[in-house]
Order: structure tokens, then C-alpha cells, then sequence
């Protein structure tokens, strides 16, 4: 793809977009989703530079195998950004071709000629970009493999606007804004940190010590992602960072918001996000041991993906190509003797190690957070979003057979949530959904998943707000339950409970004749008739109904979430 100097802007002048927008009305368009847009947005900030568009098919593979652009100087990219779409779109689309890129309201942001429409191999790019296919392994290989679209189309884009946003416009920040404002405040040495967690008492002086030890100021730019970063509410996420950066000396730090859809790819994403910085004006990066790992800042309970360390040697390594220095971060620690902070591993002292997963532990159970651990303006705004578990919502998802017993669990939880009157609590039945929500639906496996991720929406909305959602629908395939899971998890408590009766069981029942049709051919899409059910891989309970009652079926989901402190 040829590539631009960096001074052009990828959106053009207000006269052009008139006529831009005119053309595209005679144009085939496509509605981007959230992760799209993410992409499109630094592809027209520059966020992305030097890329002019969406990968085409050389570049693509370029990437994949040798992280950089085929453009003939080696620049390095090491994540492929293509446009996915469906496979009976792409075969509609011709080389050369415009068609209009839209946000999710239909409103017109680009134009993209197409220069690229081909089907990749994902197993080989899953393999070689998160160095693994295993789809229940790793979150961005799921995505890669269970969720984009089957099809990529590459070409140059024509930005009319970027992205509309309505929240923290003056953080909101392009590269070129950015670059001006270091400009103006004389910061020669710009070191920037990437971020996704809530910071406490113990960044400040990691983040002081390495601007410190190169001479810089400092641009701390969160990720807003398509989750919200740490399971924490955003608004409330994004204060806490304006709040972190009051703890430094005037004209020290600089705080900007960037869109990000992170892939968890690692060493990869690592070089990426310091291409960005760069890109963003900064000379230095702060790279973290377990940078864009999955399972980063999982508190020790769940491994790594990648090696530790890998993430900085990669940065290091390509320092020299990239023009931008990886900085290493370093784990804080706290001596209450001394009143200091020193980096994990200083001998002599009293450590007392602070992490972001421990603040949020102890937010969720309602502990006191001493003063050396985060400042107590801080922690004001993060109770608002950090409630005990004890007040906030959660989900039950019930899935199994017809027959398994998942409607009476779930009528006899709803009255035992009834009786403590703590929180709302709502029933979302599988046959009460397919009248009410899912009439349209049939029995696909793409209209059963689409049923699933229904209740799973609705579910997250009435987790959000605090209340209890029960769920029972058959559910039989594992994508939409696992979406269900990471969508609700970021507001509340999640618990899947396979109701794992036996089949045979479940026939003996038969109240709605549903398997004796299915046996004698009357009926089709009889889920352990016709169709299968893939058990959950790893759910939080199991109960067989052919030998417990309801009643103890109940007891056993209730003292789950008496452990985990969401009931008292």
C-alpha cells in the first residue's frame, strides 16, 4: 500500500467532504462495528501512520510473517489492520470499487477505494500474529476466529470526519494536537505509558523514577477500548486517571485519551502500541513485563500466555526501526518504615507490594485502602464504580437439555432472590425469550446464537444496574455463552451453571414431547436429538437433577455466591 507523508491529514478539506458525501449516496456502504471504528479513527488521526487504508492482501502477509508493510522501506507493523466482512459481501465488491464506511448510526465517515478482496487463511494468522489457533486458549484468537468477519477487503480511505464522540472531548487528542502541545510546553522528551488498569500511589513513583532516569515528561494516554478498561465503570475510570495526574509537578504530564481495539496479542501488540506513542509524539515507551498479555494483572490466577519479559525484548529490539526507546516498567513496592517507595525485589526492606488487582480486591470487599496505597480522592471515585460485591448485580446463566430442570432451578431461585428484597431480580426463561424477544428467530445454529446473546445483553443491562438476572435458555454452543460471559463480567458477577442431567433423564421427562417427536422424524432441531450440545468448558457449577432436588440444586448456587461475597 503506498504510503503518505506525515503531514497530509487523512481527512480532507471541508469543500472535498461535500462533495464526498454527494458521491456516496449513489454508493455501496457498510456500517462499521465498535472495533472497526476504532481502527478507522487511527487510521485517520494518523494514530496509525503509515498506513493510508485497510491492508491489502500483500501487506497483509508482509505483516503476518515478516511484521512489516510491503512498501518497499520495511516499515515495521507487526498486527494486520484489514477490514473483515461477511463472505456475501466481499464477493458483491469489485478492485477499485468505493464504497462508504459508516458509524453504527449510518453517519458517513470515509470512502475506501478497494483495492484488495480475498479470503486469509486465519488459522495461519492466528498462529504466527497470537502464536497459537487454540480459539479457547486465548480471548483475540476467539475474536479472530469465532467472531470477525470470514472475508477481508483492503484499500486507501478519504476521511470525511473522524468519529463523532460526546465524552472527554479536550482528552480526545490527535497525533498532530499532541505533537503541538509538547511543542508548546518545550518538552523535547516525551515518555509515554499506555495504560488499561486504575493507578494507584505506587505508579506515581514508577512512572516519576523512569521519566526520571531519561530526561522526560510524561503523556499518560488510556486506552479507551472496547471494554471498559479493569471492569471498572469508564466514566469513573477515566476521573481517576484525571485525578492521578494532579499528583504530579505542573507541566510534568499530560493526559490524552486514545481509541484502541486491542487484540491481547502480546509481544506484537506491544511494538504496536510503541508505534503508536511514537506516532503520538513520544521519544520513550513504557513497557510492562506482561504488556498485552490476555491474562495480565490477573492477581496470580491464571498463567501468562506469553513469556514474561517477551513484550520489552520484542519493544527493544525494534527500537532502532521504530525510533522510539522502550523503558522498562518496574512493580512498586512500599516501606512503611521508611515512608518510600522502591522497585520489587530492593533488599533490606519491608515490601508490601501494591498492584491494581489488589485494589480492586479490595474495593470489591468493601476494606479499608490505606493512604500509602491509593489517595483518598482517589478512592472516593472509585467507590462509586467498586461497589461490595454484596450490592452489586450479577447473572445466573442455567444451560443443559429441555428436561435438564434449568426452569425449576430457575423459578425457585427467583423466589428465594424474592424473600431477601436486596436488588431486583428478573427471569429470563428460554420459552419466555423465544415469545417475547426471539419470536422471529428459528431453530439455526445462527438463530440460536443470536437468541443466546439476546438474553446475554439484556442479562448485562440488568447486571449493570445492580439487580439479579436469571437465565435458562437451552444455550447449546460455546461462542455465544463465553461473549455472554466476558459482556456481563465487566458489570457484575457471572456464574454458568451447567444443568448436566443425563439425556436419557431428560427423555424421560419429555413434558413438552419434544424428544418423542424428534425420534419418530415428526420434528427437526431437537438440541441431543438432531442437534448437538456442546458442553460448557469450564463452567462455575455443575448440577445433575437426577440426583439432587431443585431445592438442593438452589442451596448449592447460593453458597456459591455466599463464597464469593455476593450475598451476605
Amino acid at each position: 500500500m503506498k504510503t503518505k507523508d506525515y503531514s497530509e491529514s487523512l481527512v480532507v478539506h471541508f469543500r472535498r467532504a461535500e462533495v464526498l458525501r454527494q458521491q456516496a449516496l449513489e454508493l455501496v456502504s457498510m456500517d462499521l462495528n465498535e472495533r472497526q471504528l476504532f481502527d478507522l479513527e487511527l487510521i485517520l488521526n494518523r494514530g496509525f501512520y503509515p498506513l493510508t487504508g485497510f491492508m491489502g492482501k500483500e501487506d497483509y502477509l508482509s505483516v503476518i510473517h515478516h511484521m512489516s508493510l510491503a512498501d518497499g522501506s520495511g516499515s515495521v507493523w507487526p498486527i494486520p489492520v484489514c477490514l473483515d466482512v461477511s463472505e456475501s459481501f466481499a464477493r458483491s465488491l469489485q478492485p477499485d470499487q468505493l464504497i462508504g464506511l459508516n458509524d453504527q448510526e449510518g453517519f458517513l465517515l470515509a470512502i475506501m477505494k478497494v483495492s484488495d478482496v480475498w479470503k486469509p487463511d486465519k488459522h495461519e494468522e492466528a498462529l504466527l500474529v497470537y502464536g497459537s489457533d487454540d480459539a479457547n486458549a486465548h480471548p483475540g484468537v476467539r475474536q479472530l476466529l469465532d467472531q470477525n468477519g470470514s472475508w477481508y477487503i483492503g484499500g486507501s480511505v478519504e476521511g470525511v470526519t473522524l468519529p463523532v464522540h460526546y465524552d472527554f472531548l479536550q482528552l480526545r487528542l490527535t497525533p498532530s494536537e499532541c505533537v503541538r502541545r509538547f511543542t508548546m510546553n518545550g518538552w523535547r522528551k516525551v515518555i509515554g505509558f499506555h495504560t488499561e488498569h486504575y493507578l494507584h500511589c505506587a505508579h506515581r513513583e514508577m512512572v516519576l523514577d523512569a521519566a526520571g532516569k531519561v530526561g522526560a515528561s510524561i503523556f499518560l494516554q488510556p486506552v479507551v477500548g472496547l471494554d471498559h478498561p479493569g471492569d471498572v465503570d469508564f466514566f469513573t475510570h477515566i476521573s481517576c486517571y484525571q485525578v492521578f495526574t494532579q499528583k504530579f509537578p505542573a507541566n510534568m504530564i499530560m493526559l490524552g485519551l486514545s481509541p484502541f481495539a486491542s487484540r491481547k496479542a502480546g509481544p506484537r501488540e506491544a511494538l504496536l502500541q510503541a508505534i503508536m506513542r511514537k506516532n503520538f509524539g513520544c521519544s520513550h515507551f513504557i513497557v510492562s513485563e506482561d504488556q498485552a498479555d490476555p491474562f495480565a494483572r490477573s492477581n496470580g490466577q491464571t498463567k501468562l500466555f506469553y513469556e514474561r519479559g517477551a513484550a520489552q525484548q520484542l519493544v527493544h529490539e525494534y527500537a532502532e526501526k521504530t525510533s522510539i526507546e522502550m523503558v522498562p516498567q518496574h512493580d512498586y513496592c512500599y516501606d512503611k518504615t521508611t515512608n518510600t517507595y522502591f522497585p520489587l525485589g530492593d533488599s533490606g526492606k519491608q515490601q508490601k507490594k501494591i498492584t491494581s488487582a489488589e485494589l480492586q480486591r479490595k474495593m470489591m470487599k468493601g476494606e479499608e485502602i490505606p493512604p500509602w496505597f491509593a489517595w483518598p480522592d482517589m478512592v472516593n471515585e472509585l467507590q462509586r464504580a467498586f461497589p461490595p460485591k454484596s450490592r452489586q448485580g450479577f447473572t445466573i446463566f442455567l444451560t443443559g437439555l429441555s428436561g435438564s430442570g434449568k426452569s425449576t432451578i430457575a423459578k425457585v431461585l427467583l423466589v428465594k432472590f424474592m424473600e431477601m428484597r436486596d436488588r431486583p431480580v428478573t427471569l429470563l426463561d428460554g420459552d419466555i425469550v423465544r415469545k417475547n424477544l426471539s419470536s422471529e428467530l428459528t431453530f439455526s445454529r445462527e438463530h440460536r446464537d443470536l437468541n443466546v446473546t439476546r438474553i446475554g445483553f439484556v442479562a448485562s443491562e440488568i447486571t449493570k444496574n445492580g439487580g439479579i438476572a436469571i437465565c435458562a435458555p437451552i444455550a447449546p454452543y460455546e461462542e455465544p455463552r463465553q461473549a455472554n460471559r466476558a459482556l456481563i463480567s465487566h458489570y457484575g458477577g457471572y456464574i454458568e451453571v451447567h444443568v448436566a442431567t443425563p439425556l436419557e433423564v431428560c427423555e424421560q421427562r419429555d413434558r413438552k414431547g419434544l424428544y418423542a417427536k424428534a425420534r419418530s422424524g415428526k420434528i427437526k432441531g431437537v438440541t441431543g436429538i438432531t442437534d448437538p450440545y456442546i458442553q460448557p468448558n469450564n463452567p462455575d457449577i455443575v448440577i445433575d437433577t437426577s440426583s439432587i432436588t431443585p431445592l438442593e440444586a438452589v442451596q448449592e448456587i447460593l453458597l456459591n455466591l455466599q463464597s464469593q461475597g455476593y450475598l451476605l
